[in-house]
């Protein structure tokens, strides 16, 4: 398992006693997210768009377009979830940060993408909604933006902060077909398996199975202050797995702090560029 929990934690240490910051809002940020429209998909523009299936409905996702996009080529994807509705995150696809800051808006689409309520009609913003239709939503946003856009199908990512962290496995590993999209996760905030939350297969023995679909693929897991609840558990569940953990010492619940210049951000990007750089 590859863990440079050591090293890292060392690393953001140093910094923050630079900085005297254990608060991410004492740093300034060097990115803004971009903001809303309804116009046509655009380079640097994000979009919200409505799948054929749910016209007439509040379920939507987001489709940010590089500020680098040219019709014709081919570029990596980011898909991410949202946290759930709480102080810190408005639980809507809008309130996604992580594909932005670790792309800085060039040289990757970026999908925001809602879970389905129940009745079919909006976006869930606690929890999962109707998983299967989530599941679907998912699967065919996907690769409908592939093939319109230009996403390369062998170099999408699954990112998620908070429920969304949880949302890589819970809903990126649902069944076999999502699961064969990805080609690394990331993981911000909660894991799942590793705490119960109360709704059905929150539990380590549903959590453990659907990380067998993961396979060998990597994924980068971070976590305010700490992250030796989620080494441990995955010491003991999935030995073997590619692995790359780290601890944030910004005490902050939030997917904000890729929104800075810091050496966490900096080990997610190098991550990201050294798995888009291997042969899958």
């Amino acid at each position: 398992m590859i863990i440079n929990v050591a090293i890292l934690t060392l690393a953001v240490m140093l910094h923050a006693s630079s900085l005297g910051a254990k608060d991410i809002k004492s740093v300034c940020p060097d990115l803004i997210t971009p903001s809303v429209t309804d116009h046509a998909p655009a380079p640097g523009k994000r979009v919200r768009q409505i799948n054929q299936d749910y016209a007439g409905t509040d379920v939507y996702h987001l489709l940010y377009l590089p500020t680098d996009w040219v019709q014709g080529q081919r570029y990596p994807v980011i898909v991410e979830y949202a946290g759930n509705k709480w102080r810190t995150s408005p639980g809507t696809v809008e309130g996604s940060n992580l594909g932005y800051g670790i792309s800085g808006g060039k040289g990757v689409i970026w999908i925001c993408m809602p879970f389905v309520d129940k009745d079919h009609q909006r976006n869930a913003t606690t929890w999962w909604g109707d998983v299967a239709a989530t599941v679907d939503y998912c699967k065919e946003t996907v690769n409908r933006i592939c093939a319109d856009y230009g996403g390369d199908s062998s170099k999408v990512f699954i990112a998620g902060f908070s429920r969304g962290s949880i949302a890589c496995n819970y809903i990126g590993l649902h069944d076999d077909e999502i699961a064969s999209l990805w080609r690394g996760f990331i993981c911000h905030s909660h894991y799942d398996g590793v705490k119960e939350w109360g709704y059905t297969g929150s539990d380590r023995n549903s959590a453990a199975s659907r990380l067998r679909r993961l396979g060998n693929r990597p994924q980068f897991i971070s976590h305010e202050k700490r992250v030796d609840e989620t080494e441990q558990y995955l010491s003991s569940t999935a030995p073997a797995g590619n692995f790359t953990l780290q601890a944030l010492s910004f005490s902050n619940h939030t997917d904000s702090w890729v929104l800075r210049d810091i050496p966490e951000r900096t080990a997610l990007r190098d991550w990201f560029d050294q798995v888009l750089s291997e042969t899958k």
